[in-house]
């Protein structure tokens, strides 16, 4: 018998008896409750797994270090670490861990890839990873995990994914057709994504890169590079047709210009204080900054949305919002001239005149705790994701309704949404500003 099969059977044989250990326990437990040994639960999702996930193995009910053992496609990483092949096809896995003081198994479910002919919502879950939905009837399509908690993600025309770790140091990338996933490393504490459309670089802004807030860029050839841009970076946007990068830096109140192609700081200029946020006109020539603080909280100062003009020698303010409770994120409707903006604290999302930057109308209520909203011009849809209540609100930017079926359910604690529609990569969606509508 060859080696690779003697391998096979032990652990087919390990995880048997662990599994019937489980069982037991289970029974065991019920009988006499009081057995110390405690029967633990390995965090997952509900949703099937896509392939190329990278799974933690987070058990709840008993303490590490355990013994894990697994039955199905993939392997087990050192730390503890489950990952689903690029290349799996649908099916099951069934991973169990144990030690002296407990045991816990589950069954994963392995779904298929998600139909890049189809339009898709991919929702950025700090929990769970990137929770794929129909944009039809928002149905949940699969789970990528990415091994790190996702803050942000983009998809370009090509169908190519870019996901951040806000706790780590990777950056997760997937393109639709063909299915793949692969990962960069080097990518320090990312916050924001952008995919530059017409150079195919991927760029990042790092909240904290050797103490200081930094931009990180990754080539179309997996080149990383990165610059300085101030303190603690954070919101980001593309200005494709003059290739410009502007950054976000919340602690000390300003934003970067950076060269997209040289990654040269062209200039710094302040904008407003804690600016979270920024969205940029279709043109280039107005930069939109969002002050993520409140009256009430350590800043004691309230918040607002800004404008600044770009067409001048120098950047200057141009609108100033009315005092906002406690905005965080941004998205421009340039059809209908409206900035709409979220406030975490008030469960809303603020409508305002893009031009003025005065109140258009009512606020629209949305779920709890909404984050970085998303324009999809094609279908006139805001997105809205609400960390607090882990549901994503939808909006008619045209009627200002709500869309049926919204809000939907949705992974743990979202906090942006990317899109994708097909006809996106036949170029029949021009955008001169990428990610016009963002955010924190």
């Amino acid at each position: 018998m060859s080696g690779s099969r003697v391998a096979a059977l032990a652990t087919l044989r390990t995880v048997a008896v662990l599994a019937l250990s489980y069982v037991v326990l289970v029974a065991s437990v019920a009988r006499a409750p009081q057995l110390r040994m405690a029967t633990g639960r390995i965090a997952a999702t509900a949703w099937p797994y896509l392939p190329g996930s990278t799974i933690p193995l987070r058990v709840n009910g008993f303490e590490a270090p355990y013994h894990a053992v697994l039955l199905g496609p993939g392997r087990l990483l050192p730390g503890g670490v489950y990952q689903i092949p690029a290349a799996a096809v649908a099916g099951s896995a069934l991973l169990v861990a144990g030690n002296t003081s407990g045991l816990a198994a589950t069954n994963l479910r392995i779904g298929k890839p998600p139909p890049a002919d189809h339009s898709l919502l991919a929702v950025v879950s700090y929990d769970d990873g990137i929770v794929f939905h129909d944009a039809g009837d928002f149905a949940v399509l699969g789970v990528l995990a990415t091994g790190g908690a996702p803050s942000d993600a983009d998809i370009d025309r090509n169908g190519r994914l870019a996901t951040t770790d806000t706790d780590g140091s990777t950056l997760t990338l997937a393109t639709l057709s063909p299915w793949n996933v692969a990962r960069v490393d080097g990518v320090l504490l990312g916050d924001e994504v952008a995919i530059d459309e017409q150079s195919g670089a991927i760029f990042v802004t790092n909240r904290d890169a050797d103490g200081k807030g930094a931009l990180t860029r990754v080539a179309r050839d997996g080149r990383v590079t990165r610059v300085v841009t101030g303190e603690t970076a954070e919101g980001l946007v593309i200005d494709v047709r003059r290739q410009i990068v502007y950054v976000a830096n919340v602690n000390d109140g300003t934003v970067a210009a950076v060269d997209a192609d040289s990654m040269r700081i062209l200039r710094r200029f302040h904008v407003v204080d804690r600016v979270f946020s920024l969205a940029l006109s279709a043109d280039g020539t107005r930069l939109y900054g969002i002050s993520n603080q409140s009256a009430g909280s350590p800043f004691a100062a309230p918040g607002a949305a800004v404008a600044v003009a770009l067409n001048g020698r120098v950047p200057r303010l141009v609108a100033r919002s009315a005092d906002l409770t406690f905005p965080i994120g941004a998205a421009l409707d340039q059809n209908t001239q409206t900035l709409f903006v979220t406030d975490e604290e008030r469960n809303l999302v603020d409508v305002l005149d893009a031009r003025t930057l005065q109140t258009k109308r009512a606020p629209l209520l949305t779920c709890r705790t909404p984050w970085k909203p998303e324009l999809d011009e094609a279908t006139h849809r805001l997105y809205v994701p609400c960390a607090g209540s882990n549901q994503v609100d939808a909006f008619d930017t045209r009627t200002l309704r709500r869309i049926p079926r919204a809000p939907f359910a949705t992974g743990s604690y979202p906090l942006a949404v990317a899109v994708w529609h097909p006809a996106e990569s036949a170029g029949r969606l021009p955008s001169l500003a990428r990610r016009s509508g963002r955010k924190r």
